[in-house]
């Protein structure tokens, strides 16, 4: 075996969502969720932004979630293939309205913790730890419409006790949690990432800063009870990650780069830190922003997240003449195009060595341990005459991925893990769609949601497999 740069013990394995795989909307008293009401098609992205408001369905209209990839059936097999490639970690999430449908009851729906209790523990059978997701771009939709989901204060505490409720039930199988999937996305697109919708007249940026306080609040509290239930419980924050690079060396375009990458790290400051930056204060005060808090927030705010987790799909770059005539259109996150690396089918950039760049900024900004847990391609894979899918490009960025995040290691950083996204294809968060595909074994569904739903596996499945049987060592 080839000498590798991680660590005994380190994680690997694969990441999904519930709201882009389990399906099955709403079998075992499941309640309706804000992915349920993201339509694809040309309407997805004024829902998302949340200027289009959704609170029913449309019988016109097409809804990727509501069967996705049916893994909420099909999670047994699922997590053998997961296994046959050697995962010691799995991330998933937990869908908020399969625990409590409204949202806002006292008393948990059984069968939603029945079906949770079973998967994690397929997934101890494997010896496969599962590391947990409380809230990834899933808010029940009665607490969005009763409430106005996150702007109101009343949220921390339905969160907190949905967050017991999940320590408590799942107990002795989950030891690894993540509170909020993508925290910094609630500003790029608020009814996706935070469940917000926009009234007339909202100054948005109130809004939306608002909601997060109330959502670090409720983060740092449930870190608190995690290790009130179990002192063994470990609890990470989960960041969006990519550095912004100036576009040029023009000190204002370094400027800008700063204040784009002050923007993301904004709530894993508060996370990671314990509590609100100094530069916060400034940023509020220009934006015409007043955050209400209550006697307490900052003591609360004080409860740490134990290791910072991220995803990292590709750097970013901003000038100080950046508008929406000149950024990439292709991410949520706003940046300019950057003339130096080369880009996927869905343009996004491939950077490897930004991902080192990032780990490194991160563990000096945090000393804390990282956990990569989402990283991977999307893109469009073909079933050859035989069969196969031979996803080499795939392969390709997975490796230099790897190798860059080996690097960081070399550099002194603890990293407890990696999960590539989409380990089993699923839909799309950006787009909706099937044929972007990520994962190590291939769907059959389209994007109009026609197809067997097989499973098979990718030349990438039993590369994989053979990475992590040599701990890294072996990449080729």
């Amino acid at each position: 075996m080839a000498e590798t740069a991680f660590p005994k013990g380190f994680l690997w394995g694969g990441a999904i969502a519930a709201n882009q795989a389990e399906g099955a909307y709403q079998a075992g008293g499941k309640g309706l969720s804000t992915v349920d009401m993201i339509p694809h098609g040309e309407n997805r992205l004024g829902v998302k932004l949340g200027v289009d408001k959704r609170f029913e369905l449309r019988a016109d209209e097409f809804y990727p979630s509501h069967q996705a990839i049916d893994f909420y059936h099909r999670y047994k097999d699922d997590i053998a293939l997961m296994a046959e490639m050697g995962f010691t970690v799995f991330r998933t999430s937990i869908a908020w309205s399969r625990i409590f449908p409204k949202g806002d009851e006292t008393t948990p729906n059984a069968e939603g913790i029945a079906f949770y209790r079973d998967m994690f523990a397929e997934c101890k059978k494997h010896n496969i730890e599962p590391l947990v997701t409380l809230c990834h771009f899933d808010v029940p939709m009665h607490l969005v419409q009763e409430y106005g989901s996150w702007r109101n204060r009343k949220m921390v505490e339905f969160f907190s006790r949905y967050a017991r409720t999940c320590f408590e039930a799942f107990d002795g199988l989950v030891k690894y949690w993540l509170t909020f999937n993508e925290i910094n996305i609630m500003l790029h697109s608020p009814f996706s990432g935070a469940g917000l919708v926009f009234e007339a007249g909202d100054n948005k940026e109130q809004v939306m800063y608002q909601a997060a306080h109330h959502e670090l609040v409720a983060s740092a509290l449930v870190t608190k009870i995690a290790h009130e239930v179990n002192p063994q419980n470990q609890v990470g924050c989960m960041l969006a990650g990519g550095n912004f690079y100036p576009y040029s060396c023009k000190p204002e375009d370094v400027w800008a780069a700063l204040e784009k990458d002050r923007e993301n790290l904004f709530f894993i400051d508060v996370q990671a830190r314990g509590a609100y930056p100094a530069y916060a204060a400034r940023m509020f005060r220009e934006k015409g922003i007043e955050i209400v808090t209550e006697p307490g927030d900052n003591e609360i705010l004080k409860n740490t997240v134990d290791f910072v987790s991220f995803s990292y799909y590709a750097s970013r770059c901003a000038s100080a003449d950046m508008n929406e005539g000149n950024t990439n259109p292709a991410n949520i996150i706003k940046s300019l195009k950057n003339p130096h690396i080369t880009f996927s089918q869905w343009g996004w950039g491939i950077d490897p060595l930004g991902l080192r760049i990032t780990m490194n900024m991160m563990y000096d900004r945090y000393q804390k341990p990282l956990f990569l847990v989402e990283n991977g391609l999307g893109a469009k894979d073909e079933v050859n005459a035989k069969g196969e899918i031979n996803d080499d490009y795939r392969i390709s960025y997975l490796r230099e991925h790897i190798k860059a995040m080996g690097e960081a290691i070399e550099d002194g950083i603890p990293v407890m893990g990696y999960t590539s996204w989409g380990c089993i294809d699923l839909v799309s968060a950006s787009t909706g769609e099937m044929s972007k595909r990520y994962g190590f074994v291939y769907v059959d569904r389209d994007d109009e949601g026609k197809g067997t739903l097989a499973r098979t596996p990718k030349k990438s499945f039993h590369w994989y497999k053979k990475v992590i049987a040599s701990n890294g060592g072996d990449l080729e």
